[in-house]
C-alpha cells in the first residue's frame, strides 16, 4: 500500500510539473487568444532605453528576470540604468499582466501611454505610472499616492496587498471601453471611468496634466523606471482587446 501511494504521489507531482505554465512563456490558449509576450526571459529584445536605442548594462537577466542591477544605490538612476520602453507602440483597449518584486526600500513603477518624442524629456513626464514599491518607504507617513498599486500622483489603491520586498507581486491591468481596472495578487486596487469628470480632474491637478493622456490619447509604450534601486520584472505580457 505505501509503494501505491508513493507511486501515486509522483505520478501527480509529474503531471503538476507538466502542466505548470513556465515562467515568461505563452499558454497554447494565450496565444490563441492574442497575447503577446514583452519578455522572452533570455535578453532585452524588444525594449530600449526612453529616448535612446539601446538599453542600459544596469539593466540585466537574472535567472528568469529582467532586472534592475543597482548594488550600491547613489541618486535616483542606475549608473548605466535609465528607464526603459518597449519598442511596440499599443493603442486602443488591452489587457496587460506582470509580475514584479523590489529590493529593500526599492522604488520603480510600471508606466502606461508612454509618448517617447522630444517634447518629453522624462518618461513620467508622459507616462501614467503604476507605482511598484517597497511600502517600508513610507512607514507611518500620512496616506498618499506614492505607494505601491497606486497610480503616482493620480489615484490611491482602495486596498494595501502588496507582498513585502523580495516576494513576487501580480498586477493585472484592463482597459476596456474607458473603464481602467488594476488587480494586484487577486484583489482589484483600482477602477476608474477615464470619460468621467472624476478622472479628468484627477489628471489635471496632476504631473500629467500637459501629457498625451490629458488629451485623451490612451496610446503609447509600456516602460519600466529606473528609479536608483533594484527591481525585478517577469512574465510581462500584454493582449489588445
Amino acid at each position: 500500500m505505501t509503494r501505491i501511494i508513493h507511486l501515486l504521489s509522483a505520478v501527480l507531482l509529474f503531471s503538476i510539473a507538466v502542466n505548470a505554465q513556465s515562467i515568461n512563456t505563452l499558454s497554447s490558449s494565450e496565444k490563441k487568444d492574442g497575447w503577446i509576450l514583452l519578455f522572452n526571459g533570455k535578453d532585452k529584445n524588444g525594449w530600449h532605453s526612453y529616448g535612446k536605442k539601446e538599453t542600459g548594462s544596469a539593466w540585466i537577466i537574472d535567472g528568469n528576470a529582467l532586472k534592475l542591477n543597482v548594488p550600491n544605490r547613489a541618486g535616483n538612476k542606475a549608473v548605466n540604468g535609465g528607464d526603459i520602453v518597449t519598442d511596440a507602440v499599443f493603442s486602443g483597449n488591452f489587457e496587460f499582466k506582470a509580475d514584479w518584486k523590489v529590493s529593500r526600500l526599492a522604488n520603480s513603477g510600471i508606466f502606461f501611454f508612454v509618448t517617447e518624442n522630444a517634447d518629453n524629456v522624462n518618461m513620467h513626464d508622459t507616462g501614467l505610472e503604476l507605482q511598484v514599491l517597497d511600502d517600508a518607504i513610507y512607514e507611518g507617513a500620512k496616506e498618499n499616492t506614492h505607494r505601491a498599486g497606486d497610480f503616482f500622483g493620480v489615484a490611491n489603491a482602495r486596498l494595501r496587498e502588496v507582498n513585502p520586498a523580495g516576494e513576487w507581486n501580480q498586477v493585472h491591468v484592463v482597459l476596456q471601453n474607458n473603464k481602467l481596472t488594476v488587480k494586484m495578487n487577486g484583489f482589484t486596487i483600482q477602477e476608474h471611468d477615464l470619460s468621467s469628470d472624476d478622472w479628468k480632474n484627477r489628471i489635471a491637478n496632476s504631473g500629467l496634466k500637459n501629457a498625451p493622456i490629458s488629451k485623451r490619447q490612451f496610446k503609447g509604450r509600456i516602460g519600466l523606471q529606473d528609479w536608483g534601486s533594484t527591481v525585478w520584472y517577469r512574465n510581462i505580457k500584454l493582449r489588445p482587446l
